[in-house]
């Protein structure tokens, strides 16, 4: 079978606190690990998205809209939708498996996601992943 669920592939969530949530790929696990043994993955998402900027709003306002909210979560297969979408943003570094353990290491992990998304959204590039599914 052929591995298409990799790193920097955008997928929605469909189960859960974050279900029709749009997310990225950090890590892939096929067979599983000795804690759960079922295919799962790491992934990085947007909690929040960023609204709507138009032209007459004020520098400061721009940039309040233009903050999103991440979240970063390990998630089974079945859960997730893979999507034809990649997204290079480069969160490997930041977030690990061992990250989840404690609260602290999963807050800061989410914190460097989210500046790096936004980032990443103020670069205009990967439109559609920083937009709701439904308005």
């Amino acid at each position: 079978m052929v591995k298409f669920l990799k790193p920097n592939k955008a997928v929605i969530l469909l189960q859960g606190r974050y279900a029709g949530k749009k997310a990225v790929i950090v890590k892939s696990f096929e067979e599983g690990t000795h804690e759960r043994r079922y295919g799962h993955c790491l992934v990085a998402g947007i909690s929040k998205y960023p609204s709507k900027i138009i032209r007459k709003d004020s520098a400061k306002k721009q940039a309040k809209k233009s903050r999103v909210k991440a979240f970063v979560k390990v998630v089974n297969y079945n859960h997730i939708m893979p999507t034809r979408y990649t997204l290079d943003v480069d969160l490997k570094d930041v977030i690990t498996p061992d990250c989840l353990q404690s609260r602290n290491k999963r807050v800061t992990a989410a914190k460097e996601a989210k500046s790096r998304l936004e980032e990443r959204f103020k670069s205009g590039k990967n439109r559609w992943f920083f937009s709701k599914l439904r308005f």
